[in-house]
Order: C-alpha cells, then sequence, then structure tokens
C-alpha cells in the first residue's frame, strides 16, 4: 500500500547548535561536560564542525530530498556576556539562514537547545528570577535581525527534558535533584516561552511559532490510572496547556515510559525490543499517540519537529520510521492538522551525557576527518520527503 500525503507537507532534518557546531565553550553544558562528577562519557570538541561546514551539509540535506532544515541559534555565541550581543554571530546564523533559502530549504529556527550562556547558568540558569525576561530579550534581539527570512520558530526545544534532566534526574547541567527547584524551573520555561512568543510575533517577519515538547506513550499498571494522568500532566502536559493558542506545536517522541503504582519510572517490558544505545523501548508506535494527544490538549496544528532512533542499524532505522509514518499518516487520516515531520537527525552527532555512541544521524560522520557518507537509510527517507509518499 503507498500512502500519498498532504500537498504542502513539510519534510526536513535537524540539528541543535551544541551537538553540531562545535567549540562552544562559553554555555553551561561545555562546563557540565568537563567537570568532575558528572555522567557525561565524554566531551563534545569539535563534534562535527558544522559551524564551519554548515553550506556543504545544508547543500547535502537539499539533495538528499528535504525542504526544510531544523537548527537552532547558539545564545551563548549570541550573547556572550549579559547584555553584550555579538554582531558578528548574528551574522553568522544569517549566514546559515541564506544558505537554507539558496538551497530551496526552509529555515525552522530554534532559540533555545538546551544549552545557556555560562553568565546566567552562574546565576541559576533557569531557576533565576529574570531568566523568562532575560530569554525575552534574547529573543527580541535576534528576530531583530533574523526575523524576515525565518520560515518556522521554535522557542524552547523539550524544556520538559531541561527541567527533568537538569533540575530532578540531575544527568544534565545544572546536575541538580530538587522537587521544588524542578517545580519552579518549569514555571519558569513556561513563562519564558510565552514570553519569547510574544517578542518573536511582534518582531520582524511573519511565522508560526510555537514550542517543542519531548512526548511518548506511557504505560502504569491497573489501578494506576490516575497517578499516570498525574504524572503525565506534569511531564507533558502543563507545556501543552501552555501552547493553546500557538500557531504550532512540536511534537518530539521516541520511546514508551512505563511507571509503577506510585507513579516511579521502570525499566523496559519483559520481551519488548530495546536500543541498546539509548536503554528504551523500540516503540515506534510512540509517535502516533503522541501526535493525537498533543492535538488532543492543546489543539493547535502539530510538527513533529523529531523523531528517529540511535541504531547502527540501517535496516532498524528504516523499519522504525516507516512504522512511525504510518501511524503518522493515520493520524492525517482521522482528520488531525500534521503539518511535517523532520528527522531526528541530519548527522551523527554529541548526543549530551551519551557522547558519541548513539547514531541517530542520516549521515555518517568520520571525526577524524569529518568526512560526511549518506546512510542508506537517509537515502531512502530522503526518497520518502522527495515522493511525499510511503510503501507502508
Amino acid at each position: 500500500m503507498t500512502i500519498t500525503f498532504p500537498d504542502g507537507f513539510l519534510w526536513g532534518v535537524a540539528t541543535a547548535a551544541h551537538q553540531v557546531e562545535g567549540g562552544n565553550w562559553n554555555n553551561d553544558w561545555w562546563a557540565w561536560e568537563h567537570a568532575d562528577g558528572t555522567r557525561c562519557v565524554e566531551p563534545s570538541g569539535d563534534t562535527c564542525d558544522h559551524f564551519w561546514r554548515y553550506p556543504a551539509d545544508i547543500a547535502l540535506l537539499a539533495d538528499m530530498g528535504f525542504g526544510a532544515y531544523r537548527f537552532s541559534l547558539e545564545w551563548s555565541r549570541i550573547e556572550p556576556e549579559s547584555g553584550e550581543f555579538s554582531a558578528a554571530a548574528l551574522d553568522h546564523y544569517a549566514r546559515m539562514i541564506a544558505s537554507c533559502r539558496d538551497n530551496d530549504v526552509l529555515p525552522v529556527v530554534t532559540f533555545h537547545h538546551f544549552t545557556t550562556p555560562r553568565w546566567l547558568a552562574s546565576r541559576g540558569g533557569w531557576h533565576a528570577p529574570d531568566v523568562a525576561d532575560r530569554f525575552g530579550e534574547f529573543c527580541e534581539r535576534a528576530v531583530t535581525r533574523l526575523g524576515d527570512e525565518i520560515a518556522i520558530a521554535c522557542t524552547i526545544n523539550e524544556p520538559n527534558i531541561v527541567s527533568l534532566m537538569g533540575y530532578l534526574v540531575g544527568d544534565f547541567a545544572p546536575g541538580h535533584r530538587d522537587m521544588h527547584e524542578y517545580s519552579k524551573v518549569n514555571e519558569n520555561l513556561i513563562a519564558a516561552h510565552r514570553t519569547a512568543y510574544g517578542a518573536l510575533k511582534a518582531g520582524p517577519g511573519n511565522f508560526p511559532v510555537g514550542q517543542c515538547v519531548a512526548m511518548g506513550d506511557w504505560w502504569a499498571p491497573e489501578g494506576a490510572e490516575d497517578t499516570l494522568t498525574r504524572i503525565r500532566h506534569m511531564h507533558e502536559g502543563q507545556f501543552l496547556d501552555a501552547s493553546r493558542g500557538d500557531d504550532y506545536i512540536g511534537v518530539q517522541a521516541y520511546s514508551r515510559t512505563r511507571l509503577d503504582a506510585k507513579g516511579l519510572p521502570i525499566g523496559p517490558e519483559e520481551g519488548v525490543r530495546v536500543v541498546e544505545s539509548m536503554g528504551y523501548e523500540y516503540w515506534p508506535q510512540a509517535l502516533e499517540v503522541a501526535v493525537r494527544h498533543a492535538v488532543e490538549v492543546a489543539g493547535v496544528p502539530v510538527y513533529v519537529t523529531e523523531n528517529g532512533i540511535g541504531t547502527d542499524d540501517d535496516d532498524t532505522r528504516i523499519a522504525f520510521v516507516r512504522e512511525a509514518l504510518t501511524g503518522l499518516a493515520a493520524c492525517i487520516e482521522d482528520g488531525l492538522d500534521v503539518r511535517g515531520y523532520i528527522s531526528w537527525s541530519l548527522l551523527d552527532n554529541f548526543e549530551w551525557a551519551l557522547g558519541y555512541a548513539p547514531h541517530f544521524g542520516l549521515v555518517a560522520v568520520d571525526r577524524a576527518t569529518q568526512e560526511r557518507t549518506v546512510k542508506r537509510s537517509g537515502q531512502w527517507i530522503g526518497n520518502v520527503a522527495r515522493t511525499n509518499t510511503l510503501e507502508a
């Protein structure tokens, strides 16, 4: 059976600045990678040298068949000290956007993707009382320079992961484990999204604005339905609520979360395949579940802004994406307003605390030579994008 996606459906690939640019010394993540006692397995270093190689990388993704490139601005490059904005850094990102346009690729720009300038981190990061205002000022300054050519904007990437992993679990910067702090950070992230949304809509250009939320499928034992609802709202729902009235919601889904009767996360179900590089279940059906829940709660159009699998087996990647896209097509068939699918990721890159072991890229990167090689799975997904069809 051949599935045809709607006319104008957007197909793209994604990266994040710190994961591909290299040399992002001035943010909290570079400090975290090099600190003693963290769970980071290795530092990011030069990553993919995308800061300099972006013209060839954008031309490559266009040649693969994709019509959109989602990338992030590195706040610590643009505002290296509080109130000091770099015209040179803004010009760099303007050239990236121009390179997208020159290749008939729509620039999908994320304003915060996990990394925060050191000057703000030293004042409490996302727990600082004025963080929402400071982020809004950064967005205002950046959109003034870049807004005319932006196609789609994301205010904050996975704010729920920023708070969960950084302020409750402690595996991301700043490594805190405090429920009260976690709750306050969630409030600040929601306020920052709203402030940024206003700043971006008030600036030059005319483009949809939303935030991108980490989502997935959920399971709890019989009798724990209320607990599941409460935990799911804490992780996803409050951010979906905050997206009501936005231009879209970005859905990012990879797997399933399983809870015990008390609401604590438990490991994969016995007999279910595990994605070894990440330790979670191979669960491509999570995308359909997440999209349906996002539409139900937020009530706005959806872009899938991340989906993929960290594997060295191209057959596995193709099978995972095929099943995820089949579920996405079912959502569209049921009348849900789904407008695009953006793969994570363009390149094998730095996967945060896990370092370089997980390979999500559609393009392999030789870290010694920086040579790029399009994978067979990248060719396959690119052909889906080029033809706007899927053989299910």
